[in-house]
C-alpha cells in the first residue's frame, strides 16, 4: 500500500539530498515562467510577450471564424435521395446541396392543389358577375309580388260575405259552414233516389244547396285571404332579395366562395412548400465547410445536415475577455491582432460585444466580434490569435 507524504516532508527531503551532493540543481538556471495574462487591468502583465510598437491596455485570445456561417437543416423527414456538392467546393447562393425523395408525389399534390385553386377563384368570380343577373331577377321578382298582391286584395275586397258568416271569422265561418253542409248532405242522402217532384226531397235538396254555397263562399273567402298573405309574402322575399343584391353580392355566399379560395390557396402554398423543403439550398455564397449525411440515408427534420460557411469574409472572435475588461471596449475601437501560426499582425476594428455572458471555466466572458482591416495570405478559420486593446 502506499503512504502519502506531507508536502513540507517531502520538500525538507529532496533539499537535504540535493546539498549532500552538492546541489548541482540549484546551480541551473530557473526556467522563465509561463507568460500568463491578467484580464481586466489596462496594462499587459509582467512576463508576457510583449508586442512590439503597444504598451497598456488588455490582451485577450481570439480565434479566427467565418463572418457567417450556417448549419442547414431539413424542414422535412425523408431519405436523401442525392448529395449535390463536396466538403471544401464552393457554392453560390440559391444552389442546390442536397435534395430528399418524393418529388413527383408533392408534384401531383400540388397540381391537385393547383385545379382545386382555379375551381374556387372561378366560383367567386361567377358570384361577382351574377350580381347584376340577381338584381334584375329580383326586380322581376317584386314587380310580380306587387301585382299578384294587388289582384288578391281586389279579388278580396270585392268579394261580399253572406250574412250568416259576417261576423265570424275566416276560420269558424269555415268550420261552421263544413258543419251545416254535412248535416244538409246527411239529412238529403235518404231522399237522394225520390222523384224529384217530391216535396220533403225538394225542401233538403234546396237546404243543401244552401249550405252548399255558404261553404263555398267560406272556401273562397280564405283563399282570397291566402293569396293575399302569399303575395305579401312573396313581394317581402323580393325586395330583401334586392336589398341584398344591390351593392353586391350575398354577404353569405361571397364569405364561403372567399374562403373556399382562401383554403384552396392555403393547401398550394402548403404543398409548394413542401416541395421546396425536399431541397437544401445555400442561403448566401460560401464554401461546403462540413458534410454529416450521405446518400440513402433517412433523415429527420431539424436535424443537422451540412455546414456551410463564407470562408473568403474571416473575422476574429475573442473568447476569454471577462466582466471587468469588457466595460473599456466599446464598438468601432482598433485593435491589433497577432495571428500565432502566420507570425503576423494586422490591424482592427471592434463590430460587435454581445450583450449576453458566458461562463468559461467559472468565468464571466464576453465575446468580442472584430474585423479585420485586411485579410493575410494564408489564414483559415479556427487559427488561434492574441488580440491588444489598446488602453486610455
Amino acid at each position: 500500500m502506499k503512504t502519502h507524504m506531507p508536502p513540507l516532508v517531502s520538500a525538507l527531503l529532496w533539499l537535504a539530498c540535493c546539498s549532500l551532493a552538492g546541489c548541482n540543481v540549484l546551480a541551473q538556471a530557473t526556467p522563465a515562467p509561463l507568460p500568463t495574462v491578467v484580464l481586466g487591468e489596462l496594462s499587459t502583465t509582467p512576463g508576457a510577450p510583449a508586442i512590439p510598437g503597444q504598451s497598456g491596455g488588455v490582451t485577450a485570445s481570439g480565434v479566427a471564424a467565418p463572418a457567417r456561417q450556417a448549419q442547414l437543416v431539413f424542414t422535412l423527414p425523408g431519405k436523401v435521395e442525392t448529395v449535390e456538392v463536396e466538403v471544401g467546393e464552393r457554392v453560390e447562393a440559391g444552389q442546390t446541396l442536397m435534395r430528399l425523395a418524393g418529388k413527383q408525389d408533392l408534384q401531383a399534390a400540388i397540381a391537385n392543389a393547383e385545379y382545386n385553386l382555379a375551381a374556387a377563384q372561378k366560383a367567386l368570380d361567377d358570384l361577382n358577375r351574377s350580381v347584376e343577373d340577381r338584381r334584375t331577377a329580383a326586380s322581376e321578382r317584386i314587380s310580380n309580388a306587387t301585382k299578384a298582391l294587388r289582384d288578391a286584395a281586389y279579388q278580396l275586397d270585392n268579394f261580399t260575405v253572406p250574412s250568416n258568416q259576417a261576423t265570424l271569422s275566416t276560420q269558424k265561418a269555415l268550420e261552421l259552414m263544413e258543419a251545416r253542409l254535412d248535416e244538409a248532405r246527411l239529412a238529403f242522402e235518404p231522399y237522394r233516389y225520390y222523384p224529384s217532384t217530391n216535396s220533403v226531397r225538394k225542401e233538403l235538396k234546396e237546404k243543401l244547396d244552401a249550405a252548399q254555397a255558404d261553404y263555398n263562399a267560406a272556401v273562397r273567402r280564405l283563399q282570397y285571404e291566402t293569396e293575399v298573405e302569399v303575395a305579401r309574402a312573396n313581394l317581402k322575399d323580393a325586395l330583401e332579395a334586392f336589398e341584398t343584391w344591390r351593392d353586391g353580392p350575398d354577404p353569405a355566399e361571397l364569405a364561403l366562395a372567399q374562403a373556399r379560395r382562401a383554403n384552396a390557396q392555403a393547401a398550394l402554398d402548403a404543398a409548394r412548400l413542401q416541395l421546396d423543403g425536399l431541397e437544401l439550398k445555400a442561403p448566401f455564397a460560401g464554401t461546403v465547410a462540413r458534410i454529416n449525411v450521405e446518400q440513402s440515408e433517412w433523415v429527420i427534420a431539424g436535424q443537422p445536415a451540412l455546414l456551410l460557411a463564407d470562408l473568403d469574409d474571416l473575422q476574429v472572435q475573442t473568447t476569454d475577455l471577462s466582466e471587468l475588461d469588457i466595460p473599456g471596449i466599446k464598438p468601432g475601437a482598433q485593435v491589433r491582432v497577432t495571428i500565432k501560426a502566420l507570425g503576423e499582425e494586422v490591424s482592427g476594428r471592434v463590430i460587435r460585444v454581445a450583450p449576453l455572458a458566458d461562463v468559461l471555466g467559472g468565468d464571466v466572458v464576453y465575446q468580442v466580434v472584430i474585423a479585420l482591416d485586411e485579410i493575410p495570405e494564408g489564414l483559415r478559420a479556427g487559427m488561434s490569435v492574441t488580440v491588444h486593446f489598446p488602453g486610455e
